[in-house]
């Protein structure tokens, strides 16, 4: 590989169309994805002469911390616009050298490969009887890239100076925060496209000595899960691999965060599992959690707008994380949740309709007898204890909120399922 085939035509313009497509933030020079065309169109003469003669020099990432679900931050590390650009078009030539020598059982961020894979392949090992797992926690991975350690596994495949030149001052390109720019010794900035191929890079060797040790495991970016059938057997592994991540890849493990435990009592992207003989995926509780938490957001009491506009941003949501979450064995939760949700909407419009005369009028406008209407429109019970009346159930029920456009999210959930099978 050399540094004129990340420079074609052909894979500059695809990965311009992919830095525009995912749009995104800007970096420190301010530059929007909308301005990047043009401005290539100006400059792109002394870029190319720059990065041909080894001589471009990226400029910092820009630092974004976002809450994690756990609590906590994640630290991003947002790249100028340009830099994006060189970035995704080195990925698109690195990736076919790297990706068909990593592991089957590596599922993040590659070409055909997915994380609902990944539940499914660890479903399997538990049904093969593997029902105990470690779960490996690294600690801050992405911060504690030995950036030696990575050139040196990267230069094993790719001999142009240039290119290994061009990745490490990537690599090195400091960190602005706060108008202040620090310099960066060690790891890869999460948020670039090159980010999760370099991460891969770096902990195939991880998967390469879970396979030379013939050890059924999954891994997720850094969510690596390995399963084993006994006790002893986890705490011997779990040792060992720990052993080897920190004197190997001089990465650090985080002991507190890293459990060995039963597979149905901890989480796995999202997902957990039965307990049962032939295990079933399920979606874990912190993920039913953090979607109620949404949904609290969006269909807040005191939050004032029409319900045309909650349901669509209901809708909005809802349809990504069945999209996701499909891959659960039980639909009974999406039913559940889909009752849940209407109860939440009923006691919104039973608190806009606000005075007694106004429930009156609409409830008997939605066929309700005028002696229950009064009943139920001069009663005192509180918004949430009302909407789980039988009177609410059946004038704002199934078929008002189908009419009104709401998803369901089981109806939703049962025609995903013809795709996972």
């Amino acid at each position: 590989m050399r540094m004129e085939q990340v420079l074609s035509r052909e894979n500059l313009l695809k990965a311009l169309h992919r830095v525009e497509e995912n749009k995104g933030s800007h970096g420190v020079d301010g530059m929007q994805v909308s301005k990047l065309r043009p401005y290539i169109m100006e400059h792109w003469h002394e870029i190319r002469t720059s990065l041909l003669k080894g001589t471009y020099q990226p400029q910092p990432v820009r630092r974004v911390e976002i809450p994690k679900p756990n609590g906590g931050k994640r630290k991003l590390g947002i790249p100028t616009v340009m830099d994006r650009l060189i970035q995704q078009a080195l990925n698109q030539v690195l990736m076919p050298i790297f990706d068909p020598g990593f592991s089957e059982n590596s599922y993040g961020f590659r070409p055909g490969k997915r994380g609902h894979q990944a539940v499914r392949k660890a479903r399997s090992y538990i049904k093969e009887g593997h029902r105990w797992v470690i779960d490996m926690d690294l600690e801050k991975f992405f911060d504690k890239v030995n950036h030696d350690k990575l050139m040196y596994l990267i230069g094993k495949k790719i001999r142009d100076g240039r290119v290994l030149y061009l990745i490490r001052q990537f690599l090195k390109s400091g960190i602005m925060k706060n108008g202040l720019v620090s310099p960066n010794e060690q790891g890869t900035s999460q948020g670039g496209p090159l980010s999760p191929l370099l991460s891969n890079i770096m902990l195939d060797q991880l998967d390469k000595e879970l396979e030379r040790r013939n050890l059924r495991f999954v891994r997720y970016a850094d969510d690596c899960n390995i399963y084993v059938k006994s006790r002893k057997a986890g705490q011997r592994v779990m040792e060992g691999i720990t052993k080897f991540i920190e004197s190997k890849l001089l990465l650090k493990v985080n002991r507190e965060k890293t459990a060995f435990d039963r597979p149905w009592k901890r989480d796995y992207l999202g997902f957990s599992f039965t307990a049962n003989k032939e295990p079933k995926v399920r979606i874990a509780r912190k993920s039913i959690k953090k979607m109620k938490q949404r949904i609290r957001k969006i269909t807040g009491r005191s939050k004032a707008m029409p319900m045309k506009i909650r349901i669509q941003k209901l809708n909005q949501y809802l349809v990504g994380w069945c999209g996701y979450f499909a891959l659960a064995d039980t639909p009974s939760v999406f039913q559940r949740l889909d009752a849940w949700i209407r109860r939440r909407l009923r006691m919104i419009m039973w608190k806009q309709w606000k005075k007694t005369k106004t429930k009156i009028r609409n409830l008997i406008r939605l066929g309700v007898p005028h002696y229950k209407a009064y009943e139920w429109g001069n009663s005192r019970k509180a918004y949430w204890r009302i909407s789980n009346s039988p009177i609410l159930h059946k004038t704002l029920g199934n078929s008002y909120w189908s009419h009104q456009g709401l998803k369901s999210l089981y109806e939703k959930y049962c025609k995903k399922r013809h795709l996972f099978g």
